[in-house]
């Protein structure tokens, strides 16, 4: 008791609040009811340990559940997100609605469609969005459209605006104009910024076509390797960008 009287008061109230939030995470989760003697008795290393043996792990499990949820979902009814989205636009037809129809647009193959929707979502005070400027330059990309990417691309960079998955953009829209060089230094840019397989398997595959086979095989053997500790949706994700990445 002589310790705690010697916490400030701030702190003291803090310690407590904090105690007795993880206490309410013990009951309501259906914990083993030891947690609650242990956070309070050992006030504030006993929440410690509470947060990282049981409710850490917890919120990771929680993702791979749903990450594994959203998997299935996908397999059975590829077409859901797209429906569910195309019914958000009409019952209202804001912009964050049409950024979401148009992305589920994009991951069907849709592309016409998709860049259709960013561009009738640029209007007005959005005109300039930055979101929607890159999700048209990515839809014009899978057309084959890459000088009007590149415009739309060059715009968002001017407004300082120009983020990882831009500086992959720009890549592959100079990769589709043949400005190699250009493309060479925006996808070594986009693999120091960007998380992830893609920019890896978008830059080996480059490296192939433009025939720098031994630069790409290394690449290659890098994907397969972060794909091998990979699993469940992850897995078939990985397995996406190896193929991209192999096939040049």
């Amino acid at each position: 008791m002589g310790s705690l009287l010697s916490i400030p008061l701030p702190m003291l109230v803090l310690t407590l609040a904090f105690s007795i939030g993880l206490c309410f995470h013990v009951v309501r989760t259906g914990q083993d009811s030891f947690w609650l003697w242990i956070i309070l008795m050992f006030q504030g290393i006993g929440g410690l340990a509470y947060l990282a043996i049981i409710v850490i792990p917890g919120l990771f499990r929680a993702r791979t559940v749903r990450e594994i949820g959203k998997g299935a979902r996908e397999a059975l009814d590829p077409h859901r997100d797209y429906r569910e989205a195309k019914a958000a636009v009409e019952e209202s037809p804001t912009v964050h609605n049409r950024m979401r129809l148009a992305a589920a647009a994009g991951e069907l193959g849709r592309h016409e469609e998709a860049e259709a929707v960013y561009r009738e979502a640029a209007q007005g005070v959005h005109a300039e969005d930055p979101a929607l400027q890159l999700g048209r330059a990515k839809a014009l990309i899978e057309l084959g459209r890459h000088a009007e990417a590149l415009v739309l691309l060059e715009a968002i960079e001017r407004e300082g605006e120009s983020t990882a998955p831009a500086v992959l953009a720009f890549a592959r829209a100079y990769q589709g104009l043949q400005r190699a060089e250009d493309a060479d230094r925006a996808y070594r840019s986009a693999m120091e910024r960007m998380p992830g397989l893609e920019p890896i398997a978008r830059y080996a595959a480059f490296l192939r076509s433009v025939g720098r086979p031994g630069e790409a095989k290394a690449l290659i053997a890098d994907i397969d390797a972060r794909a091998a500790r990979t699993s469940g949706p992850f897995r078939r994700e990985a397995q996406v960008w190896q193929d991209l990445a192999s096939r040049g």
